[in-house]
């Protein structure tokens, strides 16, 4: 009888001789053998091998195949050797038409069958856990002696023939201060699972109840744990369990065959592999990852757009990271409510200037081509221009199709509500993200101002209350887009306002944003919004990441992003199709004001140049 001290310092060779005579009473092999590899296996008949294996390589995230074995052979040379996969595991699973009919220490009995029969052994976690502890990162399953925890998702896999399962992860509390760490020590060993499908609240994989796992033990986290999810191999076990093929085996869950292979130290990163970890909301926690390449590329887009044209105080009103973290969260939404309008022109038909609907109309065609759903609301005297401006856009192939808008009056106490979510029903809410680009934002006295302080609220419908209510709601995101302070979602960043911005004391904008981009011109803020969307879609940890690494990377669809981005010949459509229905230059945009010497309206050129700059 061996302790748990004593297994994890025997050779792959020692243990499996113990499992194969049944000398150890445990229950799962984690930590055993320490720095070699584990594997999961599946055994199926040969006629159903072909579309298994290439069920494993369309969802390699959860099945990484390290090994296919002829019909018959019970060895496995290449992973270790004098083995025997009908005896050298502590626990396999039979299953008959989809049904698990019992389990076994030994295939033995089953020799005829065997024949015709092939085995796969795919990757497991237990692999990456001695990266883990070398890199200072403590494993709780380990540590509490107890099988790691398991759980079913809603998250489909790509289907292949009569393969088809939900995807299952295996969950680790991590310290939240060593995320990144276990991050990056994973992310390299993509046949062990590679890097975490998620962290943070299960129940954006559709888990309920974490003390409640579906295969493994339930693990206690410590304070301040984060819940992080890798991909797992028993996912096999669903895609053979929902096959229904007349027999089949599998390893219990947790007790793993352990082979010879070592685990090799994480590889040198080159730069755009090295993993980040970003906290992109609270409520509930998520978080999410990029590579630190696409990362620098965003600061890059971020420091850009925060150029001051007339010194008016803007670059004082910045925060780092707000643009990666807005395009984090809209990377992962699945719909967005954009708004805009500032009726500035208040003496003139129409009122609006011309900073804030290009912006939106960049943001709305990037987010169009990576398929999420997009609306614009704005307000009501105000839908015939921008029904008349959409058109044209679609027209001039500036969008692909038109953006619905819609408009918001706040008629009732409810309405906000009834507005964002079905029913007004908290948990079903209508729009995952709210984006606010040069819109009118309310002042502490309820009022709305434009820069020279003139109360503009007669022309300004009350769409700041969805803002507001957003907050309310789990799961919605928002942000304000603005160049002044007084524009709708900068109430984050309110105090500097005050401090630093003409007329900041009346002016500045109440109502807060989860993310305050703030730019020189807030069209700029739109555009790189569109220009990092672009960058994080095209790198490949993040999309990784998106998908939960089963399926394909969506790099096919890199052309159709690409068509979407914002460019000078974008802009100049937008703003001839603007002045055309009487929209005016902002305050902040007029033709006349110099930066470094160069017209204003050039800058914008330049500034679109030097954003496309950055693009992979």
């Amino acid at each position: 009888m061996f302790f748990t001290g004593g297994l994890r310092s025997l050779l792959p060779l020692a243990v499996r001789s113990l499992i194969r005579f049944n000398k150890l009473n445990i229950s799962n092999t984690s930590g055993m053998a320490k720095g070699y590899k584990q594997a999961n296996v599946v055994i199926l008949h040969k006629s159903l091998a072909d579309d298994f294996e290439k069920f494993c390589h369309a969802n390699d995230g959860p099945l990484p195949l390290l090994y296919r074995s002829k019909p018959g052979e019970w060895k496995c040379p290449s992973l270790s050797s004098n083995s025997d996969i009908r005896t050298d595991c502590l626990q396999y699973r039979i299953y008959e038409y989809g049904a698990c009919t019992g389990t076994s220490t030994s295939l033995k009995d089953y020799f005829d069958q065997l024949k015709d029969m092939v085995t796969f052994y795919l990757g497991c976690s237990f692999s990456f856990e001695k990266a883990a502890h070398k890199v200072g990162v403590p494993l709780r399953n380990v540590e509490q002696k107890c099988n790691v925890s398991m759980y079913k998702t809603d998250m489909p896999c790509c289907r292949v023939a009569s393969f088809c399962c939900n995807l299952v992860v295996t969950m680790r509390p991590i310290p939240e201060d060593q995320l990144e760490a276990v991050v990056e020590a994973s992310c390299p060993l993509k046949d062990s699972h590679g890097a975490p499908v998620h962290i943070g609240n299960p129940g954006l994989l559709g888990i309920q109840n974490l003390s409640r796992p579906d295969y493994g033990d339930p693990v206690q986290p410590h304070p301040q744990d984060v819940p992080v999810f890798w991909a797992c191999g028993v996912t096999g076990v669903e895609a053979v369990n929902n096959c229904k093929s007349p027999l089949a085996f599998t390893l219990s869950p947790g007790c793993m065959f352990i082979t010879a292979l070592k685990n090799e130290d994480a590889p040198v990163h080159n730069s755009k592999e090295i993993p980040t970890v970003h906290c992109i909301s609270q409520n509930p926690l998520h978080y999410s990852i990029a590579s630190e390449t696409a990362v620098q590329k965003i600061r890059e887009l971020e420091s850009l757009i925060g150029v001051d044209p007339g010194d008016r105080g803007v670059k004082h009103l910045c925060c780092q990271d707000e643009l990666l973290k807005t395009c984090l969260s809209l990377s992962h939404a699945q719909s967005v409510l954009i708004t805009t309008g500032f009726p500035t022109h208040f003496n003139h038909e129409p009122p609006e200037e011309n900073d804030g609907p290009p912006g939106a109309i960049a943001m709305a065609a990037m987010l169009q081509s990576l398929e999420k759903d997009v609306v614009i609301v704005t307000d009501q005297r105000a839908m015939g221009l921008n029904k008349k401006i959409i058109e044209d856009c679609v027209q001039q192939g500036v969008l692909k199709t038109p953006v619905p808008l819609l408009s918001y009056q706040g008629d009732a106490a409810e309405s906000a509500l009834m507005f964002l979510c079905e029913n007004g029903n908290l948990e079903r809410p209508r729009f995952d993200h709210l984006i606010a680009i040069e819109r009118a934002g309310m002042a502490a006295d309820g009022n709305y101002y434009n820069a020279r302080k003139v109360n503009i609220k007669h022309l300004v419908d009350p769409i700041d209350e969805l803002f507001l209510a957003a907050h309310n709601i789990p799961g919605v995101t928002t942000t304000g887009i603005g160049d002044g302070g007084n524009e709708l979602g900068m109430g984050k960043v309110k105090e500097a306002i005050r401090k630093h911005i003409k007329n900041g004391d009346v002016i500045a904008c109440d109502v807060e944003a989860d993310f305050a981009i703030v730019a020189g011109v807030s069209n700029w803020g739109g555009y790189a919004v569109a220009c990092a969307l672009y960058i994080l879609n095209t790198c490949e940890i993040h999309d990784r990441y998106l998908r939960k690494a089963i399926g394909f990377p969506r790099l096919s669809k890199k052309a159709n992003w690409a068509s979407a981005l914002p460019s000078i010949t974008k802009e100049e459509k937008l703003l001839k199709t603007l002045i055309q229905h009487g929209v005016r230059s902002g305050v902040t945009a007029s033709l006349e004001m110099e930066v470094d010497g160069l017209p204003f309206y050039n800058i914008h050129s330049v500034i679109i140049e030097k954003l496309l700059e950055q693009i992979p």
